[in-house]
């Protein structure tokens, strides 16, 4: 092969490392409205990178992923049977699509 073409790469991340990664879809009324522009918003492990959150949701949506975005939610200190305690923080990831794809959330995965 030449310098050029590049061989297909194989996915370094196994099914079950991919789910472990992305946990779950966020559904709220701000994850919606940013589905329209091709973004899409997921509940991820605190210790996942961006490369490795575009490599799991194209393994399991089977969609090409242009670019990742994060943030972690920290936890809110609250109150619980009246005693001070603390959520747990949160991180999630906004995941751009290429144009002309998309994930359909409401039906399971295969």
């Amino acid at each position: 092969m030449s310098e050029t073409q590049k061989a297909p790469k194989k996915p370094t991340l196994t099914r079950e490392a991919m789910y472990a990664l992305v946990r779950s879809p966020v559904i709220t009324e701000k994850a919606t409205r940013v589905t329209e522009g091709g973004q899409y918003v997921f509940r991820v492990s605190l210790d996942a990178t961006k490369p490795q959150i575009k490599e799991a949701v194209e393994g399991l949506f089977g969609v090409k992923v242009t670019t990742v975005n994060t943030l972690v939610q920290k936890g809110k200190v609250k109150r619980f049977k009246g005693r001070p305690g603390k959520r747990s923080d949160v991180k999630k990831a906004y995941v751009r699509l290429a144009e002309g794809q998309s994930i359909d959330l409401t039906t399971g995965l295969a």
